[in-house]
């Protein structure tokens, strides 16, 4: 991360390479996310409801405590290393200081609601449903986001250098 602050991208061709063949794989990352909800539910609260709650007509059973904590402890560590990587890389662009703050507080917000939102629509209310729906389209948004942020500060500083 040093070479942003030290301006050293522009002498460091291999390390912004890096960084755009790792956003393009973190691109990857997110199609993926949004398969997997896609192949589990959609944006209807019907099919969140059905996904967490179960249901009796497609003979699906209600998540479990644990199968739902399995998902959480993976996905609270690993989302919370992406949304680190992502905000830092994001941090070292030319974004106006608030813009940054405030991309930075939506992500992280976003991925902690998305995580907690399938535990409110099992544990606490199915009204949840709205909820789960809105946290994963912001947090498929603003990741999508920041890996165009960051890839655009990239290759502007690349075009630069030719």
């Amino acid at each position: 991360m040093r070479f942003f602050v030290t301006g050293e991208q522009n002498r460091q061709l291999l390390i912004n390479t890096l960084i755009l063949m790792f956003l393009a794989y973190v691109a990857l990352l997110w199609i993926s996310n949004g398969l997997m909800y896609f192949h589990k539910m959609n944006l209807t609260p019907e099919s969140v409801v059905s996904y967490y709650l179960g249901n009796e007509q497609e003979f699906n059973e209600p998540k479990s405590y644990q199968s739902l904590l399995e998902v959480s402890h993976f996905h609270l560590f690993a989302m919370g290393m992406l949304v680190l990587t992502l905000t830092h890389l994001m941090l070292m662009t030319s974004l106006p200081t608030l813009m940054k703050v405030w991309i930075s507080v939506i992500v992280y917000a976003a991925a902690i609601a998305d995580e907690a939102a399938g535990w409110l629509v099992r544990y606490v209310d199915p009204a949840f449903a709205y909820f789960k729906i809105a946290a994963f389209l912001l947090l498929e948004t603003s990741l999508f986001l920041l890996i165009v942020i960051v890839s655009l500060s990239l290759i502007e500083s690349r075009r630069q250098l030719r």
